[in-house]
């Protein structure tokens, strides 16, 4: 039988009430669960120490674990138009994921996409909460099922929530939009449903504005 892999939490990793410099530089050391072992690094987050608002997707994707930032890879580039279109400025948005190391599988030389399970979502979780703390955003936008249920606590179904103003549990003071992953979009380009995912997308994000 294959031993269960160790998920202590990142709880005892996260500095209490540090700020996100503090934050980023101690994220490294974290071993909360075991995807740091096959990450090349962690990725943390990009962006202002202090945002209106807070964008949150599911994990980095393997040019994010090679370079060590979020949202520079297609999908990224779908997400800065989006914003742009939505008439928010990417450069005072602070971006970050539930999840901070890469989860995948190795198909020859290539590394695949593989979703973090509901543990690693919760071994990562207090470092999420702890840069909500820190940013204080107005509106925190969720990319996607597995982001929305990392700062919401709980399962959400995107087409249920989508074009909604959700309020965060717990009085955290500010407000919450879900929407589609931009990877969901980018697999569109091309095709013709692309304009009006693009434009779905678009419409979600000017609701945190």
């Amino acid at each position: 039988m294959a031993r269960a892999p160790e998920r202590p939490g990142a709880e005892q990793w996260v500095p209490q009430d540090g700020d996100v410099d503090a934050l980023r530089e101690a994220a490294p050391g974290c071993r909360g669960c075991e995807l740091w072992a096959d990450a090349t690094q962690v990725v943390f987050s990009a962006g202002p120490a202090r945002a209106r608002v807070v964008v949150v997707g599911e994990q980095p994707g393997d040019r994010e674990d090679r370079e060590g930032a979020p949202f520079v890879g297609p999908a990224g580039r779908v997400l800065s138009d989006a914003l742009e279109a939505a008439g928010i400025d990417a450069d005072r948005v602070y971006s970050t994921n539930a999840v901070k190391h890469f989860r995948f599988v190795e198909r020859g030389k290539r590394r695949l996409h593989k979703k973090p399970g509901v543990a690693h979502l919760e071994a990562c979780r207090p470092w999420l909460l702890a840069e909500l703390a820190a940013v204080s955003p107005d509106v925190v936008v969720c990319l996607g099922a597995t982001a929305a249920r990392a700062v919401l606590g709980h399962d959400v179904r995107v087409g249920e929530v989508r074009g909604q103003v959700l309020e965060a549990e717990q009085d955290a003071g500010y407000r919450v939009v879900v929407t589609t992953h931009p990877s969901a979009v980018l697999r569109l380009r091309g095709k013709p449903e692309w304009d009006a995912a693009f434009a779905a997308l678009v419409e979600d994000l000017g609701l945190a504005t």
